[in-house]
């Protein structure tokens, strides 16, 4: 996970429509044309052991891609007492073209759950900048029987976005977990994020905003 991920080219999109008024001189008729760069400063916790979680930037700098190998929660049969919740924390230090800060406006998380009859399942996540006070969490519930792909997502009101601060490094971080209820249910329960056929991922997508000109 070391080093930054780059992606070349200009910012072709902008969520221009969801990009509050700036007032006179404010344009994205020519965004800056330096490279977005994402490093993975930390990322730990029991649903993304060292090595089995990487990310990606889109191409058009409007979105980036967290895929998983091993996240994984489980109940019954012969799982592990603890397995039954796994969680991940990762802390990204995002570098956006000068003039420029972002915030996230959705996310979509994507996985596949076999849930018994009598067992249940839930998706937690949660989002803030580094110092700041704001955090945004938002969960996601499925209940037994399953035995199918799951998705969900998680939208912000563009007018509760949380930008990053302009001109300051702030990390971001994503705190997600997954949680398996055995309930009243026999044999074994799993609810997975993970990368196994290479189309299951997370994908978070960006607002951008113009920052006021310096005084």
């Amino acid at each position: 996970m070391a080093g930054g991920l780059l992606v070349s080219g200009a910012i072709a999109a902008l969520f221009a429509a969801a990009i509050p008024t700036q007032g006179p001189g404010s344009s994205f008729e020519d965004p800056p044309p330096e490279k977005i760069v994402i490093k993975v400063a930390t990322v730990n916790g029991s649903g993304c052991p060292a090595g089995t979680a990487a990310v990606a930037v889109s191409g058009d700098n409007t979105a980036f891609t967290v895929t998983y190998s091993d996240y994984l929660a489980q109940v019954g049969g012969n799982a592990d007492p603890t397995a039954f919740r796994k969680n991940c924390q990762l802390s990204l230090l995002v570098h956006v073209p000068a003039g420029f800060t972002y915030a996230i406006a959705s996310a979509d998380y994507r996985g596949f759950a076999s849930l018994q009859r009598g067992a249940s399942a839930m998706q937690r996540a949660s989002y803030y900048f580094q110092g700041s006070p704001s955090t945004v969490a938002r969960t996601h519930s499925y209940n037994g029987p399953l035995n199918d792909n799951w998705q969900a997502s998680d939208v912000t009101d563009w007018a509760q976005l949380v930008y990053a601060p302009c001109g300051a490094q702030r990390n971001f971080n994503i705190n997600t977990e997954l949680r398996v209820n055995k309930g009243s249910s026999t044999g074994s329960s799993f609810m997975a994020m993970d990368s196994t056929d290479g189309d299951i991922n997370t994908t978070y997508h960006m607002a951008w905003q113009q920052c006021p000109p310096k005084k």
